[in-house]
């Protein structure tokens, strides 16, 4: 069911004219640097608790490394996201306002370690007023950042690189960051180790500075 929802929403991104006129301009690359990551069910323990507003379907294409298109797929909300960096994006993205930091920061984690990360933020942004969200699966996560609901997502332990490489495409198509809590680019290639095991920080804006920040009170 979760193929045919990513397939479904794939091939409707993919018959709108703006997609059909890029899809003809990308250079040709050895099929060996190419790698496919699909989560078919992210947030699959929200599912099972029927708190569908966190369930995405995921699929991004990496080559040598480095993610170039990321499809997110709401399939109870009915939504899709995509991006192809440096050629366009899905029309919901293209509306989407400029990011900054208002009066709060905003910082949205995963439901099991949400205590943690607030008293760790709020160390690590003193004189700030944090307010932390705690929130099911990757995918809606880094939406949460894309659409300005959200300055920060963190993720503290480690974290499966299917359930990343999407959200990872789509942020760098939009000028976003996402990177480890070293500040280090993830690494997706399929011949390297499937687990992140350093940690996550996405953003839109301001991420060095939230990084350096965060990073400082985690080694203190």
């Amino acid at each position: 069911v979760c193929f045919s929802v990513l397939s479904s929403g794939i091939n409707a991104e993919y018959g709108h004219p703006e997609v059909v006129a890029i899809a003809g301009d990308d250079p040709k690359v050895p099929a060996g640097d190419i790698t496919v990551w699909i989560d078919p069910l992210d947030a699959t323990q929200e599912y099972t608790e029927r708190l569908t507003e966190y369930v995405t379907v995921m699929a991004c294409v990496a080559i040598d490394g480095k993610p170039v298109a990321g499809v997110i797929r709401k399939p109870f909300d009915e939504k899709t996201y995509w991006a192809w960096v440096g050629h366009g994006t899905s029309e919901n993205l293209k509306s989407r306002a400029a990011t900054t930091e208002g009066e709060k920061l905003r910082v949205i984690v995963s439901r099991s370690h949400a205590g943690s990360v607030e008293s760790t933020a709020k160390e690590a942004f003193p004189g700030k007023t944090v307010d932390v969200t705690p929130a099911g699966g990757a995918g809606f996560k880094t939406i949460e950042v894309i659409e300005d609901r959200q300055d920060i997502y963190v993720h503290t332990t480690i974290i499966k690189k299917w359930d990343i490489c999407a959200g990872d495409a789509i942020l760098r198509a939009l000028g976003g960051k996402q990177t480890d809590l070293r500040g280090e680019e993830i690494n997706y290639r399929h011949d390297l180790n499937p687990k992140n095991e350093h940690g996550l920080i996405a953003t839109m804006h301001d991420h060095e500075d939230y990084r350096k920040a965060l990073q400082g009170v985690s080694h203190s």
